[in-house]
């Protein structure tokens, strides 16, 4: 089955979705090996690690679709790809959608957010007029080549005209085309259930450790009625944070011998990266 039709009908099936985020290659590869159907890799992620630098519109969609296509090439199973704000008008997101569906994802979102966005539990966003959002979603539907290639719509108005507008707005974008529902950064699990219960379409919950979205299991937000979640920023900050305490033991004491134990062996590493499939298969080619 194509990876598209897989993602489609893993949103869809009564047992929640989740989506680990991936910022690169590695992190996806262990993604896939850890057993998970699908992953995502959001802005927020690729732009830290790409660049070095927050989410607030610095990444290209060049950069981006680049990255993505790196960790399409590296696993089997379906990559959920961040658009952002389709990189600008309806002609702009017709291209966004075309560039990130060459790359082989099964899917990518766009929000209303007005350029440049930023992330969506910061503080200070602003969106779009709805009007203006149906038609990048109407546009983002039509450019693309597989009718199962994923497009959700992603609305940051919680935070800046309040859930009511919010929720209109996912209808809306329902009914332009969207696949899938994404209304950002909701503060309660009151307002996490009025969201699943009137938005008609499937919807997205994204967990974002310290953000302002309470924390939940994927068990506590399938019983809600979300039918995916994400974590599209985890394995960054764990990264983050493993990197500073290693580089802390490194210049406090000029070694890492006591820090081993908190890594990956040479041979486990070697494994995770395939090494001896990819030596068997060099040897295939002097057989005589």
């Amino acid at each position: 089955m194509k990876k598209t039709s897989l993602l489609k009908n893993y949103i869809i099936e009564d047992s929640i979705l989740i989506m680990p985020g991936a910022h690169d290659a590695l992190t996806a590869k262990i993604i896939e090996q850890s057993g998970f159907k699908a992953l995502t890799i959001g802005g927020y992620s690729a732009s830290a690690s790409i660049l070095g630098k927050p989410d607030l519109s610095f990444l290209s969609l060049t950069e981006m679709a680049d990255c993505v296509r790196r960790i399409v090439d590296i696993v089997n199973i379906p990559v959920f790809a961040d658009g952002d704000t389709g990189h600008g008008n309806v002609l702009n997101v017709r291209n966004t959608v075309k560039e990130i569906e060459r790359t082989g994802a099964a899917g990518m979102f766009i929000e209303d957010q007005v350029f440049p966005k930023r992330c969506g539990h910061m503080l200070d966003k602003q969106v779009i007029d709805k009007p203006e959002m149906v038609a990048k979603i109407k546009a983002a539907v039509d450019a693309r080549v597989d009718d199962d290639f994923v497009i959700m719509a992603r609305t940051d108005a919680l935070a800046v005209n309040g859930l009511e507008d919010a929720i209109e707005r996912g209808n809306l974008f329902a009914e332009a085309g969207a696949d899938l529902i994404f209304i950002e950064a909701p503060i309660t699990t009151e307002q996490m259930y009025r969201i699943t219960a009137q938005v008609n379409a499937p919807t997205l919950a994204n967990n974002v450790e310290g953000g302002k979205t309470p924390l939940l299991s994927a068990t506590e937000l399938e019983e809600i009625g979300f039918n995916t979640v994400v974590f599209p920023v985890a394995a960054t900050y764990a990264i983050a944070k493993v990197v500073g305490d290693l580089m802390s033991e490194l210049v406090n004491t000029g070694t890492t011998a006591d820090f081993c134990k908190h890594m990956v062996s040479f041979d486990e590493f070697n494994n995770l990266m395939g090494l001896d499939h990819l030596r068997s298969l060099e040897r295939k080619y002097f057989q005589t």
